[in-house]
């Protein structure tokens, strides 16, 4: 095993794996370092994603914690190796390390769900959109700030494109589609963009009209990312101080059952088309 540099949210998230393997058979630290041949330390590095560890290490392991689930070992197996480098990593020294976070699960999962009542979902935003969003931010950003958090926010979109894009589906609301980020213009290219990017294959746009008043999520901006193994999903939640990652299985249950409560009262794909070309129309 070797010490690593402060983890990632993958990271933390396999050591956070073990543990619950080893939980669930019962096993102190004490006891695992003992059943491992390990020490109680190498065992708390491990579980808290301070030290790197194989994917031999993983599967013998798991497999001593008697996890039968070959499809979640082979998972959990896949998360070794240390910090997964990337685009982002050139915003290291710009950026907090949640946001980092996120584009590092988006570029693992398998699929995506996203919701927002107020924004276009980021991975939707055109540049000019997204610079009127950031900009309004408090307490206000530099011009430098500003355009980092662009940036980065149009790199994220990569995994929509490609040979292998990430299939997503976006519930928006349609109150989001009338806020007039940036002024008419910039609006209206955003609505525009928002309709052709719906158009994509891989790619569901489905909005919640006013004329269904209140409904389950309706104060949240969920973003859900589905790995390989549904036990290892997670869900991203804005808050005022960055964001916040859930991934126990009760948390995931809860946001699976929102999402679709969400997306029952959302109109059907080409209505929401409909909506939003009248939107863009209108503005």
């Amino acid at each position: 095993m070797v010490r690593k540099s402060l983890p990632s949210m993958r990271q933390r998230r396999l050591g956070t794996e073990l543990r619950r393997l080893r939980e669930q058979m019962d096993l102190s630290v004490t006891k695992a370092a003992a059943l491992l041949g390990s020490s109680q330390p190498q065992i708390s590095s491990v579980e808290t994603g301070r030290f790197a560890v194989s994917a031999d290490r993983v599967r013998s392991m798991a497999r001593s914690y008697t996890c039968a689930d070959e499809a979640l070992i082979d998972a959990l197996a896949e998360m070794t190796g240390g910090r997964t480098r990337g685009w982002w990593d050139e915003y290291r020294d710009m950026l907090p390390p949640d946001t980092l976070d996120l584009a590092e699960l988006e570029h693992h999962a398998r699929a995506m769900r996203t919701a927002s009542v107020i924004h276009i979902p980021g991975l939707l935003q055109t540049r000019a959109h997204a610079h009127a969003v950031i900009s309004e931010g408090v307490p206000a950003l530099t011009p430098p700030e500003i355009e980092h958090r662009v940036s980065y926010r149009i790199k994220r979109q990569v995994v929509l494109y490609g040979e292998n894009p990430t299939p997503l589906t976006a519930i928006v609301h349609e109150a989001a589609l009338r806020m007039g980020f940036g002024g008419s213009e910039v609006a209206r290219a955003q609505l525009h963009s928002l309709l052709a990017m719906s158009e994509r294959e891989h790619i569901t746009v489905l909005v919640i009209p006013f004329g269904v008043g209140a409904f389950p999520g309706s104060g949240q901006n969920i973003h859900y990312m589905a790995d390989t193994v549904p036990a290892l999903d997670t869900v991203q939640l804005d808050s005022e101080h960055g964001a916040e990652f859930l991934d126990t299985p009760p948390q995931l249950a809860k946001y699976q059952t929102l999402l679709d409560r969400m997306e029952g009262c959302s109109l059907k794909p080409a209505a929401s088309r409909v909506l939003i070309r009248r939107i863009a129309e209108d503005i």
